[in-house]
């Protein structure tokens, strides 16, 4: 495991003075080494240009959301682990004067703690991307601008979560999540706010040489929705060497449904994608809304890359806030340095 500059010297630190009691052998203190968390992040910069047809044209440079994280797992007993993560977000590093809520490390991304073996799965509380999301959301969450990508109309949040993925069974994964919302936690439904409510989530997701299938529901109990009723996903995704290619389905009774297709193609250090979203409206005109996504990406080298985005939105007139209109393109370039 790699460690960073700043691992390492949280380390010299920590263990200066034991080392000046007794001498460690080198196996010692690579042990040692090696129990310290893992310190990670990355600078995100994107400079893009939205423009909607008959209205605003924007251009702008921005964090497109660095992060900084540290993480942590270790041996609980014979085949069993424990695992915390904790990654703020909210850094902002195009502004250097930026104060207030533009300033620093401020948003909370991912903070959870887990336990896991190979005979039971892993269960994890916290906060983390959501079951629904990682089993069967794939377009909406690949690409790095994301700004016109469609996605599922699902609504349990991220925070207060605790979820449950099993071991692989001949292929197949069950996944499960329920979110504790109590008296006091903050739902956006007037008729459900202040009021306790356990939204939950399942999932299936099953594998086979180059085919992968999944699906996935959200009981959408928590508020911030319009509708009330479940969400269903399903996605199909295959591997053919270098290419790889998703199609999505999500259906949400009396808000909306979501078409969605995705092709990879990986060439060396580069990779391409293309996709097209369409989303339906449960309305009384059935609007739609679609778009089409475009990406070029080059690895410079195993800590950095860089990108072209392109984004087309269509759909019914009026869909982006001009009468008449339905035309929304985003051009954006953008580089990212991880460690």
């Amino acid at each position: 495991m790699k460690k960073t500059l700043l691992a390492s010297a949280i380390a010299v630190a920590t263990f200066s003075g034991a080392a000046s009691a007794q001498t460690m052998s080198a196996s010692e203190l690579a042990a040692k080494m090696d129990s310290m968390p893992t310190v990670y992040g990355n600078i995100q910069y994107v400079l893009y240009h939205d423009s909607v047809k008959g209205g605003e044209s924007v251009v702008e440079h921005a964090d497109n959301g660095s992060t900084l994280g540290v993480k942590h797992d270790h041996e609980i007993a014979p085949g069993i682990t424990g695992f915390f993560k904790l990654e703020m977000e909210g850094l902002n590093a195009d502004d250097k004067d930026g104060e207030g809520d533009n300033a620093g490390l401020n948003e909370l991304d991912e903070a959870y703690i887990g336990i896991k073996g190979d005979s039971f799965g892993q269960i994890w509380v916290g906060s983390d991307d959501s079951t629904y999301e990682r089993a069967v959301d794939e377009i909406s969450q690949y690409y790095e601008v994301a700004t016109l990508n469609i996605g599922a109309d699902y609504t349990t949040g991220e925070g207060d979560m605790i979820q449950y993925s099993s071991p692989s069974f001949g292929g197949l994964t069950l996944m499960g999540a329920v979110q504790i919302n109590g008296d006091g936690d903050d739902q956006t439904l007037s008729d459900k706010g202040g009021k306790k409510s356990y939204p939950y989530q399942l999932a299936a997701v099953y594998e086979m040489d180059a085919l992968e299938l999944a699906f996935a529901m959200d009981s959408n109990d928590g508020g911030g929705s319009a509708s009330n009723e479940n969400t269903y996903g399903l996605r199909a995704s295959y591997d053919m060497g270098d290419l790889r290619v998703t199609g999505e389905y999500h259906t949400t009774k009396d808000a909306s449904d979501t078409y969605g297709v995705i092709g990879y193609y990986t060439m060396g250090a580069n990779q391409f994608a293309l996709s097209y979203e369409m989303n339906v409206a449960d309305d009384a005109t059935d609007t739609e809304t679609s778009t089409v996504t475009f990406q070029a990406l080059h690895n410079l080298s195993d800590h950095m890359y860089v990108y072209f985005e392109g984004y087309l939105g269509g759909g019914d007139d009026g869909v982006y806030g001009v009468a008449d209109e339905s035309e929304r393109s985003i051009a954006s370039v953008g580089g990212v340095y991880y460690f």
